[in-house]
């Protein structure tokens, strides 16, 4: 995913004023009929899809086009325009992330990029996760999963991360379009109610104990990454590491981060039926 993708359109176009913007919403609420109304409002706005893009470009499989991702993104970007309501009690960036990013990620899911090879060798692991978990009444180790299937651990870290994106960090813990997502929690904290603020302390304890189990260069990885907003190629700057291996640790990580949560979401209920 080393491919950039262009966006030199939205580098040329003027940006209207906070006073502008707000009249060319008021104008659409009134005639969302008016398509030159809603692609003068995309324009404005595609600096949000530029966003997610960056940061699910490096979660994705390597046989996913960047083009495709920003393709849908803007698909997302336009869903969620005329989604849009004034009495919504969010911004309309906020919730257009949300509407991006999932967008993104639905498209994926609904189309099969890996290869045939690939998506065998997952089934296989998955099914050997599954036997161990049901075996050892948690969820199994790498290293563990390694011995049983006598592969390398790094080799199935590195098989399970091509199929990160359907279980990513960007996913929402909840059912809602609203629902908080693990990155939602180590960014912005502004502008949640009270049920998502208590949704967003659980969601941050969760993480940032399942961060504290992962080795010290990977969670230095994922908080340079989604905490300071770093890029990979920064980031291997500052580690001294190239992007693509950056990329490659970042993807392994969320892997480990969703198995440590899942193992500890099993525990805690089987502790609740047991109490």
């Amino acid at each position: 995913m080393s491919e950039e993708i262009d966006f030199t359109l939205y580098n040329n176009i003027k940006r209207l004023s906070e006073d502008e913007l707000v009249e060319l919403w008021e104008k659409f609420f009134k005639n969302r009929k008016d398509k030159s109304l809603r692609d003068n409002i995309i324009v404005q706005y595609l600096y949000l899809v530029k966003y997610v893009v960056s940061r699910v470009r490096c979660t994705l499989p390597s046989t996913i086009s960047p083009e495709d991702v920003a393709g849908y993104g803007v698909e997302g970007l336009i869903d969620a325009i005329e989604r849009f309501s004034a009495d919504k009690n969010t911004k309309f960036e906020t919730y257009a992330l949300i509407r991006i990013r999932g967008m993104i990620l639905d498209k994926i899911r609904s189309e099969d990029f890996l290869p045939r090879s690939v998506r065998i060798k997952l089934k296989k692991i998955k099914q050997v996760q599954e036997d161990l978990k049901q075996k050892l009444g948690r969820m199994p180790t790498t290293d563990e999963i390694s011995k049983e299937l006598d592969i390398p651990a790094d080799r199935i870290n590195r098989i399970l991360s091509e199929d990160v994106v359907v279980t990513s960090i960007y996913d929402k813990q909840g059912s809602s379009d609203d629902s908080l997502t693990f990155e939602d929690t180590i960014q912005d904290e502004q502008g949640l109610n009270p049920s998502e603020k208590a949704e967003e302390k659980d969601t941050k304890q969760e993480l940032e104990k399942a961060l504290m189990r992962l080795p010290e260069r990977e969670r230095n990885i994922m908080v340079l990454y989604y905490q300071e907003n770093m890029t990979l190629k920064e980031i291997g700057q500052v580690l001294g590491m190239s992007e693509s291996r950056v990329c490659q640790v970042h993807a392994q990580s969320i892997v480990k981060l969703k198995n440590i949560i899942m193992e500890t979401r099993t525990a805690r209920t089987r502790a609740s039926i047991i109490g």
